[in-house]
């Protein structure tokens, strides 16, 4: 009996594209937080009740600058919706600042990392294009995900990775934006994790899914490198992703262990403006136990992350002072 033909599917070659420049974008350069505008010993922890979720915020301060100074990893993991409300420069800081030791998330954030280095802005209004078939339909945006494929598979580096190179080097007038590039210019490994189908960039032409296959699973292998790190004092924050990355997070823990024994007693951190079930379980309770401790601190992304910076910054300064007396 013969096999049975490949089912029908819809070709993406003929797909209908726009300028960048021609599309409305909800998010520019000039609502993102400055980390340059923070004063160290401002106050603002000094009106947080020390209580509930005010205490929980202060450990998580104290276990970020516990592991810095002790040389152990600091993960940041997210989605992409932090560089939608104006967290990429706070995030860069930290990397600068050698705070983050790995910085890891969705598909989603290379589609904004490109549209905010090349033109300062992203994020469209989905309701506005969808109709006719022009949601997400950029197209500087899909050419440059796309040679950033190929040269994740002709270097061998992973898509994050790639993406850094391909902005730190290539011509991007607001290159300075970059999560990725900051990273990749500091060599602390950034990694992507694609679901394919989910990003609009899978819909353009020029998809090659077997080399963007392989590009992000060698991301997951770098971040299953990365979490051994964590080992005996380090710090794992999920920003935002409720599904995706904790299921990553929790698979390239369990590697880790199963190859190397480790990482144990490290504290694990979700902020999100809801609690949802995979954070819960595979972020805050499973991986930490049974000897380190999970965090759960439920609010919206642009008020926690820029307290929990500032928090960072005062107890950097202040050891900083005490160093030198």
């Amino acid at each position: 009996m013969g096999s049975k033909p490949p089912h029908k599917h819809l070709e993406f070659q003929g797909t209908r594209t726009h300028p960048l420049s021609t599309r409305k974008s909800k998010v520019g350069e000039e609502v993102l937080a400055d980390p340059g505008a923070y004063r160290p010993g401002g106050g603002v922890e000094a009106i947080i009740p020390p209580i509930l979720k005010g205490a929980d915020l202060r450990a998580v301060a104290d276990g970020v600058v516990s592991a810095v100074s002790s040389g152990r990893a600091v993960i940041l993991s997210m989605g992409a919706h932090p560089i939608k409300v104006g967290l990429s420069r706070l995030i860069i800081d930290l990397i600068d600042r050698g705070i983050l030791t790995a910085v890891s998330g969705t598909g989603a954030i290379a589609v904004h990392e490109i549209e905010m280095a090349l033109a300062g802005q992203t994020s469209e209004e989905v309701e506005e294009g969808l109709p006719q078939g022009d949601f997400g339909m950029a197209e500087e945006t899909g050419a440059v995900y796309h040679r950033v494929v190929r040269r994740a598979e002709d270097s061998g580096y992973g898509l994050g990775q790639a993406l850094g190179q391909e902005i730190q080097e290539g011509d991007f007038p607001r290159k300075g934006l970059s999560i990725l590039a900051a990273a990749y210019k500091k060599g602390v490994p950034a990694t992507l994790h694609v679901a394919l189908g989910s990003d609009i960039v899978h819909m353009h032409p020029g998809v090659d899914a077997g080399a963007l296959g392989r590009a992000t699973y060698r991301d997951f292998q770098v971040l299953a490198q990365e979490v051994i790190g964590l080992d005996r004092g380090g710090v794992f924050i999920n920003l935002g992703s409720a599904v995706l990355m904790p299921e990553i997070f929790l698979k390239a823990l369990n590697i880790a262990r199963n190859l190397t024994g480790k990482p144990h007693d490290f504290i694990a951190v979700d902020f999100d403006m809801i609690r949802h079930y995979r954070p819960t379980q595979n972020v805050v309770t499973r991986p930490v136990e049974p000897q380190g401790k999970g965090y759960q601190i439920t609010g919206h992304h642009e008020i926690l992350l820029p307290l929990l910076y500032a928090m960072i910054r005062d107890r950097q300064e202040a050891g900083q002072k005490g160093g030198g007396d």
